[in-house]
């Protein structure tokens, strides 16, 4: 099942309490467990986009990719150069509440609330926004 999953930052030392209006939004297939599905990442990667926002505004624009048995975000022509992995995505469950770390631009590993999970209708130009 293919879903939309909302990220917020969860709670660091520069905010205390988190801070719902930084994040990202992406797209990925869950398995019934709720896990990333794999195979059919493989077969819909091209749909599994991811929106980095701040305050509204989307920073970044990318792709959820695989790199072994890890995921990241990729964005740009030169993927390696533009990423920001997850730390241990494949054993984590995609439920709100739950937490996913994710190493942003700067190095930095910060946790992020997975805010919601929506399921997504079966058409396309839903799967993209």
């Amino acid at each position: 099942m293919m879903v939309k999953v909302r990220l917020e930052l969860g709670r660091t030392d520069d905010f205390p309490t988190g801070d719902p209006n930084r994040g990202y939004e992406f797209v990925a297939p869950l398995t019934e467990t709720g896990h990333i599905d794999v195979a059919e990442w493989k077969a819909q990667k091209d749909a599994c986009l991811v929106h980095h926002f701040v305050n509204g505004e989307t920073l970044e624009t990318g792709r959820l990719a695989r790199a072994g048995r890890g995921w990241r975000f990729e964005y740009g022509s030169h993927p390696h150069e533009n990423e920001e992995p997850f730390f241990k995505l494949d054993q984590h469950l995609m439920r709100p509440g739950l937490y996913v770390s994710l190493i942003e631009h700067d190095g930095v590993r910060r946790p992020f609330k997975i805010a919601a999970v929506v399921p997504l209708g079966q058409n396309p130009a839903e799967r993209r926004s």
